[in-house]
């Protein structure tokens, strides 16, 4: 009788202490995963503070007019370019302006035109790169780790409603965005971009790039593009005009 009142005690002592271990386990998990959010959280809105904090996170509309020299790589020559985006809200308006291919697409905040043939359409502008740092704080646009960082110091991932996402790596010295990278499909095709940022303008407080390098991956070709801001307006009224689709 003794020994089986000892078994009886050794099993549920054993079975005390893995419950135990689990719960210990589960704990551990739940403030690691704390911890690396916390982490993320702090990060991302250091970053945010770093291109103008309140200034740019309330920043009303964005206009940027500007050059670009274009080089696919099946042909050696830059094309000479010129752009125009325009942002107020989930409004924009993006024009690439070049000899062969002009390409101009709008969105109302409810449809999206765009002028290239065959039902083509880029990606949400507004859903991806540097603009997506103003909706940091944004319940809906969700901050996640980057695959090599496991310490979460290099940058963050923003992914929007949409489920586009964009990986931000961070100047250590600065605390700006040096480059960034997404991935998104057009047509059945995924295209990979990742742009390294040169140099950045201060306008109303507000850090925004003023010379960086694209590069698009299309699978059998790549892209190179060399932008340059000319003109770069903060919070200047835009009418409603601008984003009539057509």
């Amino acid at each position: 009788m003794k020994k089986y009142l000892v078994a009886l005690f050794i099993a549920v002592f054993a079975i005390s202490g893995i419950a135990q271990t689990k719960a210990d386990e589960k704990d551990k998990d739940s403030k690691t995963e704390t911890k690396t959010e916390n982490a993320l959280l702090e990060l991302a809105n250091a970053t945010l503070k770093a291109h103008g904090g309140d200034s740019f996170k309330n920043m009303k509309s964005l206009t940027i007019i500007g050059s670009v020299d274009v080089t696919p790589s099946t042909f050696q020559q830059k094309i000479p370019a010129t752009f125009v985006t325009i942002f107020a809200g989930d409004k924009y308006r993006f024009e690439l302006n070049n000899p062969f291919q002009p390409i101009k697409q709008v969105f109302d905040g409810k449809e999206t035109f765009s002028n290239v043939q065959g039902g083509f359409e880029l990606p949400p502008v507004n859903r991806l790169g540097f603009p997506v740092i103003q909706k940091i704080g944004d319940k809906d646009f969700v901050i996640s780790g980057l695959a090599d960082d496991k310490e979460f110091k290099k940058g963050f991932r923003i992914t929007s409603p949409e489920g586009y996402y964009t990986d931000f790596y961070i100047d250590k010295k600065t605390g700006q965005v040096k480059s960034y990278n997404s991935s998104y499909v057009i047509n059945g095709n995924n295209v990979t971009t990742s742009v390294e940022i040169d140099k950045y303008r201060t306008v109303d407080n507000i850090v925004i790039p003023e010379r960086y390098a694209q590069r698009f991956d299309l699978g059998q070709l790549t892209v190179y593009a060399d932008f340059k801001a000319k003109e770069i307006v903060v919070n200047k009224e835009i009418s409603d005009d601008i984003f009539v689709l057509k």
